[in-house]
């Protein structure tokens, strides 16, 4: 039989009441407490903070504080990312971001879902689906990124989007749900 924390990292449904899964949420919060209190100047301090709360780091990574997630380890970001301030990454399961991404202020990636069935919700069990960014990529204020989603390279998620299901590669997506608006060429 699997750990609940295996459970997690395959997709299962699993308990987040288990007590590993309990220590490495709380030491996630105690890394981005100690980060959401560091100062600008304090860049060495930083970076040796996301290394060790990440799964990877590429180059050239900067985060605003405040900055929340639950795990830290699901998280795998690319080279020259910057995240705004108050982005929040619920990583149960893995969240993967390409190269050169920004992302504006109040951005929300979740991959912690739900049961839809009310009598095994009510379990407490959850499971999680990955979501993936691919290069290149600007998601705007306030943006929701949702459970499963795949972002294509070079796409815009506008300001206040809701992404419930996958957007191409160079697209302009806004609303919600999201939906295309506009494609982009390259140039």
């Amino acid at each position: 039989m699997s750990s609940d924390k295996e459970q997690m990292l395959s997709g299962d449904l699993y308990d987040p009441t288990d007590p590993e899964l309990v220590a490495d949420r709380n030491r996630a919060h105690e890394l981005t407490g100690r980060y959401n209190n560091t100062m600008p100047d304090d860049q060495a301090d930083r970076e040796e903070l996301v290394e060790a709360l990440f799964g990877s780091v590429g180059d050239e990574c900067q985060i605003e504080p405040p900055f929340r997630c639950d795990y830290g380890y699901n998280i795998h970001v690319g080279g020259n990312f910057y995240a705004n301030f108050d982005c929040v990454i619920l990583d149960a399961g893995r969240v993967e971001i390409g190269q050169n991404c920004m992302i504006a202020p109040g951005v929300h990636i979740y991959t912690a879902t739900h049961p839809l069935d009310a009598s095994k919700r009510t379990e407490g069990r959850e499971y999680a689906k990955p979501v993936s960014v691919g290069d290149n990529v600007w998601i705007g204020g306030q943006a929701v990124v949702n459970p499963g989603v795949t972002v294509g390279d070079d796409s815009v998620i506008a300001s206040g989007a809701v992404v419930t299901e996958d957007v191409p590669t160079e697209v302009v997506v806004q609303g919600n749900p999201a939906t295309v608006v506009k494609e982009l060429g390259t140039n």
